[in-house]
């Protein structure tokens, strides 16, 4: 793959003198597989000697339910990335805005479309946020925009108030949103910034949403997309019929049955990111952005480290963390690490001090 796109570690390279890593390269649910899935899984395995239900109803019925929207806005995705791709290719926007840092799937989704990627570059003086004004000075010279909701991998969590108002803006112009809302569940308020609402009030409205974080089933492959009806049907035209499988269908509708694994999930976030930014913020050298969900963002350029190298360091000790410099408005000294449990993260913790050196 090309280095630009590469994600996290890999954890099917053999750890050194470990029997497996300890990875907070990926941000998933540190709860792991909810017990209810594990059971629907078993319960379910010799259904799959069937194909699996092209319409999803059931799983759609449960999305509906647990996100308060229409069963007939809902798209389904063998992952959320999967869908990134199919809209590329279904609507073919021209040119393509992205402030950057952010995911790396956005822009190979739309250059694989061979649609026209622009930047807009995010500042680390003003913490990688969003300037609205430069945003919308760009919206009359592009097809579309692409924004995280909270980003990845700086964080930045975006009211519902300050989207509506660029959905506002775009709608002057006819350029599509895209809002990619993958990490929103890790929040226990995230109806208070979810815009899944506003499909019915702008039809160029796009929510992209994963299952796989949250629900620690990433092997398995599971999103959704928020969207006008007649969206929905010309994404569904473009992609596999059955590109959801009969499992991760089951899993799905038992996932967003599972309050309780959410409130577990909620709790045990909040006390894992307040523990880890607490000890973070310890290594004088170490530059800790404000975390809003399940991972943290960091820049070692005062410790003399570079990320590559960094990296490296925590491997020999068994632990895969994200080196961002490979994101396109990054320094080479950027890092990114998710929230794991307690003892994990205090086995992070005691590797940041082995290297940095003691607080």
């Amino acid at each position: 793959m090309n280095e630009q796109f590469v994600h996290g570690g890999n954890v099917y390279e053999t750890p050194p003198g470990k029997d497996t890593w300890i990875d907070f390269s990926a941000n998933i649910n540190p709860l792991g597989l909810p017990q209810r899935i594990r059971q629907t899984l078993v319960d379910n395995i010799e259904a799959i000697v069937h194909y699996p239900d092209p319409t999803g109803a059931e799983l759609k019925q449960a999305i509906a339910k647990r996100y308060d929207i229409l069963w007939e806005e809902i798209v389904l995705g063998n992952g959320a990335a999967e869908l990134l791709y199919v809209f590329f290719h279904t609507f073919h926007p021209k040119k393509v805005l992205l402030p950057v840092p952010s995911f790396s799937e956005y822009e190979r989704s739309a250059r694989s479309a061979g649609l026209c990627v622009e930047y807009l570059f995010l500042s680390p003086e003003k913490n990688f946020s969003l300037v609205w004004e430069e945003i919308f000075a760009r919206l009359p010279q592009v097809d579309c925009l692409v924004l995280g909701n909270p980003n990845n991998p700086t964080g930045e969590l975006l009211s519902c108030e300050s989207i509506e108002n660029l959905l506002r803006e775009a709608e002057k112009y006819s350029v599509w949103i895209l809002v990619d809302e993958s990490f929103i569940d890790f929040r226990e308020d995230a109806a208070c910034y979810t815009v899944g609402g506003l499909t019915k009030k702008y039809p160029k409205l796009v929510i992209l949403h994963s299952l796989t974080k949250f629900y620690a089933i990433p092997g398995l492959r599971l999103g959704f997309g928020i969207m006008r009806p007649a969206i929905v049907q010309k994404m569904d035209m473009g992609k596999d019929p059955w590109n959801v499988n009969l499992l991760a269908q089951k899993a799905g509708v038992a996932a967003l049955s599972d309050q309780a694994y959410r409130q577990d999930t909620w709790r045990e976030i909040l006390q894992e990111t307040g523990f880890l930014l607490s000890e973070l913020k310890q290594f004088s050298t170490l530059c800790v952005y404000m975390p809003t969900v399940n991972f943290l963002f960091m820049d070692l350029f005062h410790t003399g480290f570079l990320a590559a190298d960094f990296t490296e360091q925590m491997k020999q000790r068994g632990i895969l963390i994200r080196d961002c410099s490979n994101y396109p408005g990054l320094e080479a000294t950027y890092i990114r690490i998710a929230v794991r449990t307690h003892a994990e993260n205090e086995k992070l913790i005691e590797a940041f001090k082995n290297i940095l050196g003691d607080k």
